[in-house]
């Protein structure tokens, strides 16, 4: 569970409501489920209509990331490469085949696969490289559903609130019926603006870092992998490597890995 994603969200539900509350209003004053069904309903029909189906399902999948963290971290990460960079050194790259076949993380799996077989560097940098671009682009079109959600959102709010009015004003006989009125109408309003600002525009913000995340983990297996194939110092090697991994907390270890062995796999 991502704390950060889900406790944001909370506070910000509760600092919104805890304010109308504060000022004597109640809960259900914006509880309408009609509003509701406008505002959802006529955003995603946008998002249809100007997003190709395959790009919003696959955009729907990555909605559980946004509040989900990853198993592993870079410094794990680079233990284990670390650690298969020993290994190789001191066996020969065919002794990381087994290794190979047991590592969880796929894309690490692919690299060690092609070192192990022979592949030659530069067509091994071409081929992990280019699914890297294309993950990316695949990625980048899913957060852009959530900024377009985001933009039509409030937009859709504020016709909710016109339709709530037109019915208002068909009731201007009834005086005391129009202040409550006017209140619904302008409920979608604020259904609109809040679901673009607390959901969609963070959600896209948020998986945008996740895809940063990855393509910085991508990279430092590639540049690994290749340090590994060009038979580079191991030391030399993860010094280079610990760039990537600036800026994440450090984890105390209780106890050094042999370097005769590579490390378990990170789980991801």
């Amino acid at each position: 569970m991502d704390f950060a994603s889900a406790g944001g969200l909370a506070l910000a539900l509760l600092g919104i409501l805890g304010g109308l509350l504060m000022e004597g209003g109640k809960i259900r004053d914006v509880a309408q489920i009609t509003a509701a069904i406008i505002v959802l309903g006529g955003t995603f029909g946008a998002v249809l209509v100007s997003t190709p189906l395959p790009v919003v399902m696959g955009a729907m999948k990555r909605v559980a990331g946004v509040f989900t963290e990853h198993g592993s971290t870079l410094g794990a990460l680079l233990d284990e490469v670390t650690g298969y960079a020993l290994k190789a050194r001191k066996n020969g790259l065919v002794s990381l085949e087994q290794d190979a076949d047991n590592v969880q993380d796929r894309f690490l799996q692919k690299a060690l696969n092609l070192a192990v077989d022979g592949t030659d560097l530069q067509e091994i940098r071409r081929m992990l490289e280019l699914e890297i671009e294309l993950e990316e682009h695949h990625a980048e079109a899913e957060a852009k559903v959530f900024e377009a959600a985001g933009g039509y959102a409030p937009t859709i709010g504020i016709i909710g609130a016109v339709l709530g009015l037109i019915q208002v004003m068909k009731n201007l006989a009834n005086i005391e019926e129009v202040g409550h009125g006017i209140a619904v109408a302008f409920v979608a309003t604020v259904y609109g603006v809040a679901s673009a600002n607390l959901l969609f525009l963070p959600a896209a913000t948020k998986i945008k870092a996740r895809i940063a995340s990855e393509i910085r983990r991508k990279e430092l297996i590639i540049e690994g992998v290749s340090g590994i194939v060009e038979g580079l110092n191991p030391k030399l090697m993860r010094a280079k490597l610990e760039a990537y991994s600036m800026g994440e907390p450090e984890k105390k270890t209780k106890e050094k890995k042999s370097p005769e062995r590579a490390p378990e796999p990170a789980k991801v």
